[in-house]
């Protein structure tokens, strides 16, 4: 079996628990396709990933969406994608690996802090302009943005029937405006797409799962195993 198949298959399996669950997994995503993808050819792939996982999500959660959260927050979110292609456009492959590896370590100590925080920032206008500006830049350069805007909807406050509503939808307008950036840097292409497309069995059974656990999940262990293996995984970038 083919190396890089494992890889896309796990790819697929993580993605697709990821969009039917909490959420926050892209953190995880990327630097396991960065494993037989280095680079930022691994933008190309994943995108394909997750339009087709958004289009399940939005598919099955299509109510208790919070439309008046989104209507504020997607303006700013397609700023920052813009603001992010041109950031890929200047990036080596090498200061691609650091860069990335910054950034996941920069949003778990966010989170970590914003657990452990009494603060009602998340909730005030302002927050609402500057997670979606950054997280629109680091959607187009990482595909790593999940857990800035999980962060963000869970302070809101929603229940989570309209969080996971939510956040599908929320997903599935930034990763479509990402098209025309990544087609235009030549990240996206046929080829990166048909490579995608293989994911598609991991996809199907990781969404399968994250359905039927969403229910039951301990979110405080699971927050913390994905924090885990996140900074494992930027420290190997780093490396």
């Amino acid at each position: 079996m083919p190396f890089e198949w494992i890889v896309l298959i796990s790819a697929g399996l993580i993605t697709g628990f990821s969009k039917f669950s909490v959420g926050g997994m892209g953190l995880l995503i990327l630097p396991v396709i960065m494993i037989a993808f280095p680079g930022p050819q691994a933008l190309g792939i994943i995108l394909p990933m997750y339009i087709i996982t958004d289009l399940l999500a939005v598919i099955s959660y299509r109510k208790n969406i919070h439309w008046p959260l989104l209507i504020k927050l997607l303006p700013f979110c397609f700023v920052g994608i813009f603001a992010g292609g041109f950031v890929l456009a200047k990036i080596s492959a090498s200061d691609f690996n650091i860069m990335l590896s910054v950034l996941i370590l920069g949003m778990l100590v966010l989170g970590i802090i914003l657990d452990n925080s009494k603060s009602s920032f998340m909730r005030h206008p302002i927050s609402t302009y500057i997670t979606g500006f950054i997280g629109g830049v680091v959607s187009m350069i990482s595909n790593a943005a999940g857990p800035i805007f999980s962060i963000y909807f869970m302070e809101q406050k929603l229940d989570k029937k309209t969080y996971v509503s939510t956040r599908s939808w929320a997903f599935m307008f930034i990763n479509l405006a990402k098209i025309p950036a990544l087609y235009t840097l030549g990240l996206l292409n046929m080829e990166s797409t048909m490579i995608s497309l293989q994911t598609i069995p991991g996809l199907i059974i990781g969404a399968g799962i994250g359905y039927w656990v969403l229910g039951k999940l301990a979110l405080t262990q699971f927050k913390w195993l994905i924090r885990i293996m996140a900074g494992i995984a930027a420290v190997k970038l780093m490396i």
